[in-house]
């Protein structure tokens, strides 16, 4: 696992270093970094799989690259004191906000999220960012209809029929995206609001139809909580 630091003051990030390593044991390799230009190197020479980002770098606004970060395949967790960028941080899809100062219980519960598996609640993630070449584009959370696995990236299916791929996996998605969308397969989740009816298909197999006609697979072991969830 390889986790990097992007904080330009050397005593916390050598704090944040320390209460990192002792989280996740020895099973990590952590990379520092103490402008954004540097972090941006760092990325694109190294598959990361944990971001934790301060927003004032020397003067300069991580916030403005953030959305460019968090179109990578990696997580984001912001360490900041600026507390009020935390709801637009969340809405353009970071796992978790850390202000400063914070104390170690702080920065294991956002580690936990990142550990945790499966939906979690509490967000309000409006954007996704999809990389476009050397830009992105921003896709708001309520134009898909749902996501499907395609490898270790997935794909966006939109209202306009468009599909967009995206760089995070199914399994980190779903730990950003909000209560209306549901797992009903492991290779796909779907905009709750999006969802008709079960249909019954033979050899013991289910389908969920979107209002929209279109047939998607229910895993065997979702069928009965997606039954309920339906009635």
């Amino acid at each position: 696992m390889k986790i990097l630091i992007i904080e330009d003051e050397a005593r916390i990030a050598k704090r944040i270093e320390r209460m990192t390593r002792d989280f996740f044991a020895k099973d990590v390799q952590i990379l520092l970094s103490d402008s954004l230009e540097n972090g941006l190197s760092i990325i694109e020479e190294n598959m990361i799989d944990l971001l934790l980002l301060d927003l004032n770098l020397n003067g300069e606004d991580g916030f403005e690259i953030l959305q460019t970060f968090v179109a990578g395949p990696f997580q984001t967790i912001i360490i900041s004191a600026y507390t009020d960028k935390a709801i637009t941080a969340f809405n353009y899809g970071v796992l978790d906000f850390v202000p400063k100062p914070f104390d170690e219980q702080r920065l294991a519960q956002a580690f936990t999220r990142y550990t945790t598996s499966g939906k979690q609640s509490g967000r309000a993630i409006r954007f996704l960012a999809v990389r476009k070449a050397k830009t992105f584009r921003l896709i708001p959370v309520n134009e898909i209809l749902y996501i499907k696995g395609a490898g270790i990236y997935t794909e966006l299916h939109l209202t306009d029929h468009k599909i967009e791929l995206h760089d995070k996996s199914l399994e980190a998605l779903e730990k950003l995206l909000p209560e209306t969308f549901e797992r009903i397969h492991k290779s796909y989740i779907l905009c709750w609001e999006q969802a008709d009816k079960i249909v019954v298909e033979t050899g013991g197999k289910y389908s969920m139809q979107l209002k929209s006609g279109t047939l998607l697979p229910i895993g065997r072991s979702k069928y009965k909580e997606i039954k309920n969830k339906l009635l």
